[in-house]
């Protein structure tokens, strides 16, 4: 049965038999098997689907719906569906389309998803909405290239930063020169795309089957099993996995109607079974402000964030993290039952804190609402420009800085390119504001400029986000408008919360010069350490593949997956993982792809262990090697915006007290050493000599990991292992860095005199002195110094 084919529904219309005698007992038909012609004519579609949602309000469904009755379907649903609202069975009505509708460039034939990416969003919403269609089939929500090219170096397939797999083969038939945008975007994404070459592909291809044949030899190419069956099942060319919170549509449907984490139907549609997971919520579409959904007693606009989680839920995690959830394995606490929690996304969760953005508490004199993705995520960073890029910072265009400045500049004032620098000059030219939207933002709600539109760093206007006065503000997609801080605006009035903000944003230059926002303002990120992959080929073990799936489409534009129940088509092998252990607090920092100071998290660090198909164990707890840094470890930790922004930043002494923040370890590496070895638990001597004869290996031991997984780089300045895969500016702190922002060990510059009992009662106090009466002594001795300093360069001047 086809996921959808009762979800988006399009008539399912049937004959009424022939008359029947007055003691004649009909015979039972299943219901909406047959309608008579009078009321397929007189309904269409609607003739079975009588109470589903209309799909949408405003012109635009007033237009499917006047459309609609040209083709003898009132509803409209033949216009996006296809079909034929005139017949009287429900094959009939299930098949083909209006010849006039399809000359008119709609549907071919019936499409039960019509958001489905390939054939029918581009006859179905494409007849309203341009090249959305072809511009999502190149974005990375679709080709996963980036994906594709981290996690297969660091199983040492992937040799250097080419993206050249994807989930399909296509090319950028255009050049590299945008579909969409200002002429000061398409100037700047085409000299773009000449100085990234690698990470701005023209062409990839579908990444290759695996020769189970060959594993024995080449261990590391199940790396390519992992990514087919575990990671690519999120994009757009495919539905959501059959678990709780993955149920989604394909294509435009994959984000523009609602499903819940259950997945089941409430809606009025009397055709759609309600007890049945892999539905639509509602038969309704979700986008923009002006695009109000009615569900029961609630009233919404915009996409919710959760919509988004059904694919950013694992990898870097920035939806759960947004929401403020992590993934734990406990499943407490119990519910009533003394049961644990249910599984969202296969995983337990614990709540740790959420984004500032998305906290319904906002800042005073703005209303009570946290921001949607589409807030500050622009159309190009969700359905791309046109072109192919290869990794998230060559297709996402917006910076922090874009909306809130610097304390020395508006955003108007700061440079195209600001905050994407690749560490070469951007010039000090003000990308100031403007009155004008490009095209293709006229489908979203258009909103007044007012003194004008913020532009984005790389000069696409911010058609939500406006100048008014001295104030920016935001309209958001969910119908609230918030005033944004302006950093300048702060420095100006001279409003800081408090001191530690007024410091390290205005005083410490380099603060600003070399640091994105979210180094210092993300409160957390999810660490997962290690990796531990098995991936078994004996005994004809299978499982779910995704490529396979996604390039099995059928001519209405459904893959072989989105068949309930199924999962849709297998390969060879059979994955499974786990990893070593969770944390949760401050990050690690390095350097970015764009050359700025960011946090990292832990990417693909795999330890792989390899079956082949005879069973034989060819890698176990293997770590593969990549070229980064002329050789290190394939336990990636990767450069991320964690989406956990906080008002309060993180302390000073979290950064330059912290050896693990700097990229030393927890604790300066001092814990969980041993992995190399493994070990054994029983009963031994004082030497460590195991004394039965009958025992087991506690822990395994994994050859390669001599140092703890938190360790990124040794004090003398080794790398230990790869940071990154896509850009060659990513890194560790440079050495340099690390011995400037280094200050642990502070306290003995005073506390050492403790031992001079004369000198220490003539500073010590008889009651405790808390942070604010210590911080003042502080200031106090720094004033003494400055004072002689000054003395004995006057005296030393006569």
């Amino acid at each position: 049965m086809i996921r959808k084919l009762a979800l988006l529904g399009v008539l399912t219309a049937m004959m009424a038999g022939p008359a029947l005698a007055a003691d004649e007992k009909p015979a039972e038909k299943p219901k909406f098997e047959t309608v008579s012609t009078e009321l397929a004519k007189e309904k269409g579609c609607l003739s079975c689907h009588e109470g589903i949602e209309r799909f949408s309000e405003g012109d635009m469904m007033e237009t499917i719906e006047a459309t609609g009755v040209d083709y003898g379907d009132p509803g409209g649903c033949v216009v996006c569906h296809g079909g034929d609202p005139a017949a009287t069975t429900k094959k009939a009505a299930h098949t083909g389309a209006p010849a006039e509708l399809t000359e008119a460039g709609g549907p071919h034939m019936f499409y039960p998803d019509p958001g489905a990416l390939w054939g029918a969003s581009e006859r179905a919403c494409g007849q309203c909405h341009g090249d959305y269609s072809e511009r999502l089939s190149k974005a990375l929500m679709n080709t996963e290239a980036g994906k594709l090219q981290g996690n297969l170096w660091s199983w040492s397939v992937q040799k250097d930063h080419k993206v050249v797999w994807a989930n399909y083969n296509l090319k950028d038939e255009d050049g590299s020169t945008p579909a969409v945008g200002t002429d000061v975007y398409k100037a700047y994404m085409t000299k773009f795309a000449t100085d990234h070459p690698d990470q701005m592909p023209s062409a990839v291809e579908q990444v290759p089957d695996v020769d189970v044949d060959a594993i024995s030899k080449h261990p590391e190419m199940a790396g390519i099993t992992y990514s087919r069956q575990q990671c690519q099942r999120c994009h757009v060319g495919v539905t959501g996995r059959e678990k709780r919170g993955d149920f989604r549509g394909s294509g435009c449907s994959s984000c523009h109607v609602p499903y819940s984490n259950e997945g089941f139907y409430e809606g009025k549609d009397p055709t759609i079974a309600k007890d049945q997971p892999g539905k639509l919520l509602i038969h309704k579409m979700q986008a923009t402000r002006k695009t109000k959904v009615k569900h029961a007693d609630v009233e919404y606009s915009g996409i919710p964030s959760e919509s988004c989680n059904s694919c950013h839920n694992r990898g870097k995690r920035i939806g759960v993290s947004y929401q403020g959830i992590m993934e734990f394995p406990y499943g407490s606490p119990y519910d009533a039952k003394g049961g644990k929690q249910p599984k969202l996304h296969t995983k337990n969760y614990l709540f740790i804190k959420d984004d500032l953005h998305h906290q319904i508490e906002s800042r005073p004199g703005n209303p009570k609402g946290g921001l949607l993705c589409q807030d500050c995520h622009t159309s190009i960073d969700m359905h791309g420009d046109g072109n192919l890029p290869g990794t998230t910072l060559a297709q996402v265009e917006i910076e922090c800085e874009d909306c809130h400045g610097t304390v020395s500049k508006y955003p108007w004032e700061l440079p195209v390119g600001y905050g994407e620098e690749h560490n070469k000059d951007v010039g000090d030219t003000g990308r100031g504001l403007t009155e004008d939207l490009p095209d293709f933002m006229y489908n979203a709600t258009v909103y007044e400029p007012e003194d004008g539109y913020l532009l984005t760093a790389r000069g696409n206007p911010f058609g939500n986000v406006v100048k008014s006065g001295k104030k920016v503000i935001l309209h958001s997609a969910s119908g609230l408008d918030f005033e944004i801080p302006v950093l300048k605006q702060i420095a100006t009035d001279n409003t800081w919360k408090n001191l530690k903000a007024q410091v390290a944003m205005m005083n410490v230059g380099k603060h600003m010069e070399s640091m994105e926002c979210y180094a210092c303002h993300a409160d957390w990120a999810p660490q997962c350490y290690g990796c531990h992959i098995t991936v078994d080929y004996s005994e004809g073990k299978t499982d779910v593949d995704w490529i396979h799936n996604a390039n099995s489409r059928e001519e209405n534009g459904l893959t072989e997956d989105n068949k309930l129940g199924t999962n849709g088509l297998k390969s060879a092998g059979k994955v499974s993982e786990t990893r070593s252990y969770l944390r949760w607090e401050e990050p690690i920092l390095g350097i970015n792809g764009e050359g700025r100071v960011s946090p990292l998290m832990p990417g693909c660090q795999v330890i792989t262990t390899v079956i082949d198909k005879d069973g034989n164990t060819v890698a176990n707890n293997e770590i593969w090697m990549t070229p980064d840094a002329g050789g290190t470890k394939g336990l990636d930790h990767a450069a991320v915006q964690p989406h956990t922004a906080g008002r309060q930043a993180r302390d000073c002494e979290s950064c330059h007290n912290n050896p693990k923040t700097l990229g030393y370890g927890i604790q300066d590496g001092r814990y969980l050493k041993g992995y190399d070895k493994g070990f054994t638990v029983d009963l031994e001597t004082a030497l460590g000599e195991i004394i039965p004869a009958k025992t087991q290996v506690q822990s395994q031991p994994i050859p390669k990991l001599d140092h703890d997984l938190s360790q990124i780089v040794t004090r003398e300045g080794k790398q230990l292992v790869t940071i990154g895969s896509h850009w060659p500016l990513t890194g560790p702190l440079p050495q340099e860095m690390r011995n400037k922002m280094e200050r642990t060990g502070l306290c003995m510059g005073c506390h050492q005199n403790m031992t001079n009992e004369e000198l220490w009662s003539k500073v010590n106090s008889p009651t405790f002195v808390n942070n604010d009466q210590h911080q003042a002594v502080m200031n106090a001795a720094l004033q003494a110094y400055a004072e002689k300093k000054a003395a004995d360069e006057e005296a030393g001047a006569k």
